[in-house]
C-alpha cells in the first residue's frame, strides 16, 4: 500500500461550533439548577417533597 492510496478523514473542527455546544450545555445546567432550586423553596409541598427527595437520593445536604 503506497501513502498516495490512503486517505484520512478528519472532521472539521470549528472554535464557533465548539463555543455554542458549551453555551448550549452550561444554559442546560443553569435551567436544570434553577428549576430544581425553585422547585425546592416552593409553597406546593408536593414540589417540595419531590426536590426534598432528589436531594437525599443525590447525597446532598438538606437539613
Amino acid at each position: 500500500m503506497n501513502a498516495s492510496s490512503v486517505t484520512s478523514t478528519t472532521l472539521p473542527t470549528s472554535t464557533s461550533a465548539s463555543r455554542s455546544v458549551l453555551l448550549q450545555l452550561a444554559a442546560g445546567a443553569a435551567l436544570g439548577m434553577v428549576l430544581l432550586y425553585g422547585v425546592a423553596f416552593a409553597e406546593s409541598p408536593l414540589m417540595h417533597n419531590a426536590a426534598h427527595d432528589v436531594r437525599h437520593v443525590t447525597v446532598k445536604p438538606c437539613h
